[in-house]
C-alpha cells in the first residue's frame, strides 16, 4: 500500500462521504447543507475511517462478522475525534446541538453508530472494488498529479476556516461590524466562510465572554493540552507496568519502552488518549456498557497499532499466534477482556483523578511545558523512526548512503537497537 494510494483513497472516500450526507439532507429535509468542515466539498472523517479500514481488512479476508465488528470500532473511534478536533479548532465558538454524537453514550447512539458501520462495510465491499477498478485506468503522472493540487487546496481551505474560527471574525460577523472590513479579503473570506457554517450548522453561534473564559482555563474538559498529559503520563505508567509484568510472568526484565529515550512507552500513551476521546462520555453509564465499548476499542486499537509497525518499520512487537482466540497473531479475546476492564477503571477511576491533577497546573506554565513536551517527544519519536528504518535497512544495503544514515550506524548501530527492543521482530527487510 503506498502514500499515493491512501492519499486518494482518502480524497475520492472523503468527496463521497460529501455527496451522501448532502443527499441524505437533500432527501430528509429538502435542501442543500454543505456539511463539510471545509469549503470543499470533502468530509476528511469519511475519508480516514476509509484508509484504515482499507488498511486492516484485508488481514480479515473471509471474516465477516470480525470485518463489520472492526469497521464499527474504526468509525466510532474516528467520528469521536473529529468531533473532538472540531470543538478545540473553534475556540469562540460553540457548535450547539448539530455535532455527531456516534458513542454518545447510550444504546441509541450504540444503533446509529452500527448503522453507519454498516454503510462504510458495504461501501467496503462493493464500491471499493469499483474504485480499485476505475484507479487502474487512470496514468500514474494524473494521480500525483490530483493528489498534490487537491492536498495543497485542502490545505488553504483549512486554513480559511480555522482563521474565521481562531479570530474576531466570527464576533465581527455577529456584530454587525463587518462592514468596516468589506473591502478586505480577509474581511469577505471570513464572512463568507461563517455563513457557510452556519448554513451547515444552525446550532453554531458565537461564544459568550464567559463561555470563552471558562474555555482558556488551562486544560478545561478534553483538550488538546490535557491529552498531552494524559499521554505523558500514560506512557510512563504503561512503561512500568509492561516492564514488571514481564519480570514477573516471563522471569525476564527487558525495556518496553517505544523510543530511544525515557522509560515511555507510546502504545500505553496513545491507547489513554484513545480511551479518553471516545468515552468519556460513558463515564455516567453503567460498567458493563464502559466494558463493551472498551473491549472493542481496545482490540481495534491494539490490532491497528500491530499493523502500523510492520507496514511502516517492517517489524512487529508482539505476536500472539501461540494464544487462542487470536486474531492475525495481532490481539485476541483474552487482552480484548483486559481493555475492556482497563477502560472501566481509567473512565470511573483514573482518568477524573488525574483530569483534576492537570487542570490544577497554572495556565501559563502549563502552556509553555505541553509544548516543551510536545516538542521532545516528537523529536524522540522521529529519530526513533529513523534509527528503526534504517535497522531494517541495515541487512540489504549496510553501507550508509550520506551523513545521517552515518550517524544513525554510529549511535544506534544493530547492537543498540537489538538490546533496547529485545521483542521486536523483523518480518520484511
Amino acid at each position: 500500500m503506498s502514500w499515493l494510494n491512501l492519499g486518494l483513497y482518502l480524497l475520492i472516500y472523503s468527496f463521497l462521504g460529501w455527496c451522501s450526507e448532502v443527499l441524505y439532507y437533500a432527501v430528509t429535509k429538502r435542501q442543500f447543507r454543505n456539511r463539510g468542515f471545509l469549503t470543499l466539498p470533502f468530509l476528511l472523517s469519511y475519508g480516514i475511517a476509509a484508509d484504515l479500514m482499507i488498511l486492516t481488512l484485508p488481514a480479515l479476508a473471509g471474516r465477516y462478522g470480525v470485518q463489520f465488528l472492526f469497521t464499527m470500532a474504526i468509525v466510532s473511534v474516528t467520528e469521536s475525534f473529529s468531533d473532538h478536533l472540531n470543538r478545540q479548532l473553534g475556540p469562540k465558538v460553540h457548535w450547539g446541538g448539530e455535532r455527531s454524537r456516534v458513542l454518545g453514550g447510550s444504546l441509541k447512539g450504540l444503533v446509529f453508530s452500527a448503522a453507519v458501520a454498516a454503510g462504510f462495510y458495504a461501501g467496503y465491499l462493493v464500491v471499493h472494488p469499483l474504485v480499485l477498478g476505475v484507479l487502474t485506468l487512470v496514468p500514474e503522472l494524473l494521480k500525483r498529479a490530483a493528489v498534490w493540487v487537491l492536498f495543497a487546496l485542502m490545505a488553504a481551505d483549512f486554513a480559511g476556516v480555522l482563521y474565521t474560527l481562531r479570530t474576531g471574525g466570527v464576533r465581527a460577523y455577529e456584530r454587525r461590524e463587518a462592514r468596516s472590513s468589506e473591502g478586505r479579503i480577509a474581511g469577505r473570506l471570513t464572512q463568507y466562510v461563517w455563513r457557510r457554517l452556519q448554513r451547515a450548522y444552525p446550532g453554531i453561534r458565537g461564544m459568550s465572554q464567559e463561555e470563552q473564559d471558562e474555555f482558556y482555563i488551562f486544560a478545561h474538559g478534553v483538550c488538546l493540552d490535557k491529552l498531552v498529559w494524559v499521554f505523558l503520563a500514560s506512557a510512563l505508567l504503561g512503561e512500568v507496568i509492561e516492564t514488571f509484568w514481564c519480570g514477573l510472568v516471563n522471569g525476564q526484565w527487558m525495556n518496553r519502552s517505544s523510543v530511544l529515550y525515557g522509560p515511555f512507552s507510546f502504545v500505553w500513551g496513545l491507547g489513554a488518549v484513545v480511551l479518553t476521546v471516545t468515552l468519556q462520555r460513558l463515564a455516567q453509564r453503567d460498567s458493563f456498557f464502559v466494558f463493551t465499548a472498551g473491549f472493542f476499542i481496545g482490540g481495534t486499537y491494539e490490532y491497528m497499532c500491530s499493523v502500523f509497525t510492520e507496514l511502516v518499520f517492517g517489524t512487529v512487537f508482539w505476536d500472539y499466534s501461540h494464544m487462542p482466540l487470536n486474531i492475525g497473531g495481532r490481539t485476541n479475546v483474552l487482552f480484548c477482556f483486559f481493555w475492556g476492564v482497563l477502560a472501566v477503571f481509567w473512565i470511573k477511576g483514573i482518568y477524573p483523578k488525574m483530569s483534576r491533577s492537570i487542570e490544577r497546573l497554572p495556565a501559563l506554565a502549563g502552556k509553555i511545558l505541553t509544548w516543551v513536551v510536545v516538542f521532545l517527544m516528537v523529536c524522540n519519536g522521529l529519530l526513533t523512526c529513523a534509527a528503526m528504518l534504517r535497522y531494517n535497512i541495515r541487512s540489504v544495503q549496510p553501507q550508509p548512503s550520506n551523513a545521517f544514515e552515518e550517524f544513525l550506524d554510529q549511535q544506534y548501530g544493530d547492537g543498540f537497537v537489538e538490546h533496547r527492543w529485545p521483542n521486536m521482530i523483523v518480518t520484511e527487510p
